[in-house]
């Protein structure tokens, strides 16, 4: 079962409140938005979420909106392909939610308006020239990973107070992991942790990663978030099992697919958002004048389950402070 706990409320920077835009759709008009992303079934509620705010602000598929879909359904080398597909159909704005989608949009178009959603690390990837102005033709709203990425490892310390050897899963193709993980390995020795960096390229790659874990002697994981490993949930979660390793991740999806921690920014929550910065550009505004938005909801899970199966304990000092624990 699942108890809520209570709002694990935290804020790593200011947020701007914007008004509600009054949505200047020219009448006969039919806004066509682009949509980059894995699959439909990968952040439902987010996906969800996003498109009742749309229709919140009065833009109706059918009516006077299309949503041009493009799924890379894990062939990210296609990704670039997908993007220029929308703009060969002069989408008026392309939603890029993460760092490997905006890259791949960025490459296909350097004037339509790409919103990214859930970017992990949109400053230190370059994609935006500041967080303030960003410059181009991007913008939108970050997951500020590269923080959270440190608060995780803080998190999972004290978890696992005894913990000195953490292994780093990440995916070397995925732009926001080098700053990620370089402050990861940063943050590692302050809290008397040796930091061990573990590339995965693709599925195949990840029982041999979680194998190197084992040998090197690792106590726990860090997984970085990206796409690839969000695909790959339950045979990651399979594996903290089959080696015993405490497994902290981004989004709570992988907590469900049975791994045994998450934290992360409210996706559903900067999806919604991203709606009002679809809303300015649809009428008129210029993503280089859009400031990026940062997160101000993340969600702390916990799935005391796995904790059993691995044969550890979860401090109830900790477990207060979950949003959701899966007993």
């Amino acid at each position: 079962k699942v108890m809520q706990r209570r709002d694990f409320i935290a804020a790593l920077g200011c947020t701007v409140a914007w008004p509600l835009a009054a949505s200047a759709q020219q009448p006969g008009r039919v806004n066509r938005i682009g949509f980059l992303w894995e699959n439909p079934t990968t952040f439902p509620e987010a996906l969800e979420a996003f498109r009742q705010e749309l229709r919140r602000r009065g833009y109706v598929e059918g009516r006077n909106l299309t949503i041009e879909f493009r799924w890379a359904e894990g062939k990210l080398d296609r990704m670039r392909e997908l993007a220029e597909e929308l703009v060969q159909l002069r989408v008026d704005v392309i939603m890029a939610p993460s760092s490997v989608y905006t890259a791949a949009a960025m490459q296909a178009t350097s004037t339509i308006p790409i919103i990214f959603m859930s970017h992990a690390d949109p400053l230190r990837t370059g994609h935006v020239a500041s967080l303030a102005r960003p410059g181009g033709n991007v913008t939108g709203f970050s997951l500020m990973m590269t923080e959270t990425n440190v608060k995780s490892l803080e998190l999972l310390k004290e978890a696992l107070p005894d913990l000195s050897r953490v292994a780093v899963l990440f995916d070397p193709a995925t732009p926001s992991h080098v700053p990620g993980l370089k402050a990861v390995e940063a943050a590692g020795p302050t809290l008397g942790l040796h930091i061990q960096p573990v590339a995965a390229a693709t599925a195949a790659d990840y029982e041999g990663a979680f194998s190197a874990m084992s040998r090197e002697r690792a106590q726990a994981v860090l997984v970085l978030s990206t796409p690839l490993f969000i695909a790959g949930a339950k045979p990651l979660a399979y594996l903290g099992l089959k080696y015993g390793l405490p497994s902290l991740y981004g989004p709570k999806e992988h907590v469900n697919a049975g791994g045994l921690m998450s934290y992360s920014p409210d996706r559903a929550d900067l999806w919604r958002r991203s709606v009002d910065y679809v809303d300015k550009v649809l009428t008129g505004a210029k993503p280089a004048d859009l400031a990026v938005q940062q997160p101000t909801k993340f969600e702390l899970v916990v799935n005391l389950k796995t904790a059993k199966a691995i044969g550890i304990t979860i401090p109830p000092s900790f477990l207060v402070r979950a949003d959701e624990v899966i007993e």
